[in-house]
């Protein structure tokens, strides 16, 4: 393909651009670079809204390198020019990718630099003259204090994923770096998401801005499948495991709340004999890199995710995401299952919902205006948690012998006996256990010895373990996908099925 056959062309890129964009094997843009393309070259401030995959990082990268490219201006060491802020470490790390991709025949030089690593590498960089800096905003502040860095001379500002980088946690961040930035300056800001109130806050960051929204406001893309599985808490890992099993999914990208959640479900995942590792703050950049790299070239099969460490994932043509919990934000399930449908392929997001997310799910709903599809799988629903309480009541003994209030009186005062021995025997080191209270050929109570029936002889009706497995040959056992696993409830599943 040659230049002239680039629709790009249409956008007044420069013919350095082109041919990168040639290299790379695009030859149309998106409707968000169509529109943000040639107000950005034009100058102007800019707050851009499209959903996450749909190319919002070449629509700034692409007219930053023409317009820096263009100036005669030459760069200072430590002095950037332009300073593209990014709420985490992994989307640092893909704008920093596509800087070097479309500017690889520009003579433009470019630097990242976040925390969780050594601070002296980054130190020793910015000694050299750097046209462009993508930074994490604490790394930046740490950079500032120690006077390595000056923006007295920047001349782009970009925000991304700006409404996170704009919430409250990271608002007295941004405000601290933007008090170090010369007040004539472009700023651009791009998002997947924006409430009212963020965009309240952001236009006052903003002059005169143009305001691009390629898509309805917070909607999720319609290539992606989405569904609801109305499931108990307890049964939450074992219907995860199923699914990933049953469908021979592999690759999969889990969502949790919390970082400790996403420890445990990985560790949780491995004992069902599927591979998984997390990735969150806690997690060193080596590992959390590690991680990422396995989980893109297939090797690993699933990735459990906190919403923080999964923003700027880029992942091409990944086909599920699972929402193990709902997030707490609303806005946050659009950035969750934007990391599939990307670049016009198709994907599908499985949400987990027990019975203390559904105003969540409500919320979710409400937010993206429309109803998400309900799935059910036998022995996996709220219905099959309701029938095994009702069964567990049914089968309860009903039988044993009443006992009046004096004989529980007695009974109490046997067991306060009984543990004051117990004590007793332990400190003269006497390892024959609690006494009964009962002498040679006494019989025993029947209510104490049902209080005292070892676990082994527990009813039939006890429920099973959601994940329960049953080993029909060793190739059952060593291959995840072919795991007979039973429901949560004891029954196997039957498949999956929706309803309205």
């Amino acid at each position: 393909m040659n230049q002239s056959q680039n629709e790009f062309a249409a956008l007044a890129l420069a013919s350095p651009l082109l041919r990168a964009i040639t290299d790379a094997g695009y030859d149309k843009p998106t409707p968000i670079q169509a529109q943000a393309i040639p107000l950005v070259l034009e100058g102007r401030d800019l707050l851009a809204a499209a959903q996450t995959g749909t190319g919002k990082t070449a629509g700034f990268t692409l007219p930053i390198l023409q317009r820096l490219s263009a100036s005669n201006e030459r760069p200072r060491p430590g002095r950037p020019r332009c300073l593209i802020l990014t709420p985490t470490r992994e989307l640092a790390a893909q704008v920093g990718e596509s800087v070097d991709t479309y500017g690889r025949h520009l003579k433009l030089s470019s630097l990242i630099v976040f925390g969780g690593v050594n601070i002296n590498p980054q130190l020793a960089a910015l000694r050299k003259p750097i046209d462009i800096l993508i930074a994490t905003p604490g790394r930046l502040l740490d950079h500032a204090g120690q006077r390595s860095v000056d923006l007295s001379g920047v001349e782009i500002l970009v925000l991304d994923e700006a409404d996170r980088m704009l919430d409250m946690g990271f608002i007295r961040d941004i405000r601290r770096v933007l008090a170090l930035l010369p007040r004539q300056r472009q700023n651009l800001l791009f998002s997947a998401t924006f409430s009212d109130e963020i965009r309240q806050l952001a236009n006052g960051l903003l002059h005169n801005p143009a305001t691009v929204e390629v898509a309805r406001r917070n909607t999720a893309s319609e290539l992606v499948d989405q569904s609801v599985h109305l499931v108990p808490k307890a049964a939450k890992r074992g219907l995860l495991s199923y699914l990933i099993g049953s469908n021979r999914w592999t690759q999969v990208l889990v969502f949790t709340r919390t970082k400790h959640g996403a420890n445990r479900l990985a560790e949780q995942l491995g004992k069902d004999g599927i591979e998984a590792m997390a990735i969150h703050g806690n997690k060193s950049q080596n590992a959390r890199t590690r991680a990422l790299a396995a989980f893109k070239d297939g090797s690993l099969p699933v990735l459990v995710a906190t919403d923080i460490a999964a923003r700027g994932l880029d992942i091409e043509q990944l086909p599920h995401v699972v929402n193990y919990e709902l997030p707490n934000v609303a806005e946050d399930y659009v950035h969750r299952i934007g990391r599939t449908g990307r670049a016009g392929s198709t994907g599908a997001a499985v949400s987990l919902v027990d019975d203390e997310e559904i105003k969540l799910l409500a919320g979710i709903e409400r937010l993206i205006g429309r109803r998400i599809p309900r799935v059910e799988v036998e022995g996996f629903t709220l219905a099959d948690a309701a029938r095994h309480e009702s069964d567990a009541a049914q089968a309860a003994p009903r039988n044993a012998p009443r006992r009046s209030q004096a004989d529980g009186r007695r009974g109490g005062a046997e067991r306060r006996d009984n543990r004051h021995e117990n004590r007793h025997d332990t400190r003269r080191g006497d390892n024959r256990g609690p006494r009964d209270g009962r002498g040679k050929g006494q019989a025993r109570d029947p209510v104490q010895a049902q209080r005292r029936q070892p676990a082994s002889a527990a009813p039939e009706h006890s429920p099973r373990p959601a994940t329960e497995t049953r080993s029909a040959s060793p190739s059952q056992e060593t291959a995840p996908a072919s795991r007979k696993l039973v429901g949560a409830f004891g029954r196997p599943p039957s498949g999956p099925r929706r309803i309205r």
